[in-house]
């Protein structure tokens, strides 16, 4: 492919810093990613940030059809040029956290995502996915390297939080590569990671889904405070009540959110959600 840097100075285009715009121009990162995003060729790839259009060329080299989703109009004629002959290629030109979401998943069928997240849109984007999605298989996600860390870290350390929880309940997060920053145009001020998230709807069964994302953003609340206090505050219980609850589950009176896994979560979430606790 022609280099990229002429391509957007011969059509003019002049970065965002709005949008957190950095492209991929290295052909072999490209095509690492695209194999630590598991593409294979009967698969359906939904691409959220075409940027350039250098990965969509990529994924299309592997896949059997990709849509992508841009939200700078401007990267029109950069895009006709880079990704117009390939046609199993399709870029609408607009904001995915507005798209109809099961319009698009009927059209769609099996998918997997793929996406350069800028930070400022990095988590809704992937919980709009994990909690709103029916058919996505997995997300391959660039991100800033800290967000990476929080994505698939451990209950009981620094880097875990509310989103771990959520991201735990969907599936199974890894970080599959670490990148450079040295590695994007324009070069960003912080090193990135892909982070893959495979989608297991298994782990979630049997869970009311509300009641979990309640119990969670109930135990991140505030990070200084034990659990049994956020959960009196979140629920209006007393405190008996919430020590109550959290025996009932095995925990500790003096336990803090972030020491709790996916498992114990959902136990929280179960026991609340039904007052089995109350009668115990």
């Amino acid at each position: 492919m022609k280099n990229i840097k002429e391509i957007l100075s011969r059509h003019g285009f002049a970065f965002k810093k709005a949008f957190g715009q950095n492209f991929i121009t290295d052909e072999t990162l490209l095509g690492e990613i695209v194999a630590a995003a598991g593409i294979e060729k009967e698969d359906t790839v939904l691409e959220i940030g075409c940027g350039a259009g250098t990965l969509t060329r990529a994924l299309a080299a592997k896949a059997k059809r990709v849509v992508g989703f841009e939200i700078d109009k401007n990267l029109a004629p950069v895009l006709e040029e880079t990704v117009g002959g390939c046609g199993n290629v399709s870029v609408r030109f607009a904001d995915i956290m507005r798209a109809d979401l099961a319009a698009l998943e009927r059209e769609l069928g099996a998918y997997k995502v793929a996406a350069n997240l800028p930070y400022y849109i990095t988590t809704p984007v992937i919980m709009r996915f994990i909690e709103g999605a029916k058919g996505v298989k997995t997300l391959a996600v660039m991100v800033q390297e800290e967000v990476a860390k929080r994505l698939c870290a451990a209950a009981g350390t620094a880097d875990y939080g509310a989103i771990t929880a959520a991201v735990d309940f969907a599936g199974s997060a890894r970080i599959a590569m670490r990148v450079g920053k040295e590695r994007f145009f324009p070069v960003p001020k912080v090193d990135s990671a892909v982070v893959r998230i495979d989608i297991d709807r298994e782990k979630s069964a049997g869970c009311d889904a509300k009641a979990y994302r309640a119990v969670v953003r109930a135990a991140f609340s505030s990070r200084r405070k034990t659990l049994c206090n956020n959960l009196m505050q979140a629920f209006s219980l007393k405190r008996e009540e919430a020590e109550k609850l959290l025996s009932f589950c095995g925990i500790g009176a003096l336990a803090r959110g972030e020491t709790l896994d996916c498992a114990q979560f959902k136990k929280l979430a179960e026991a609340y959600g039904e007052k089995v606790w109350k009668n115990d």
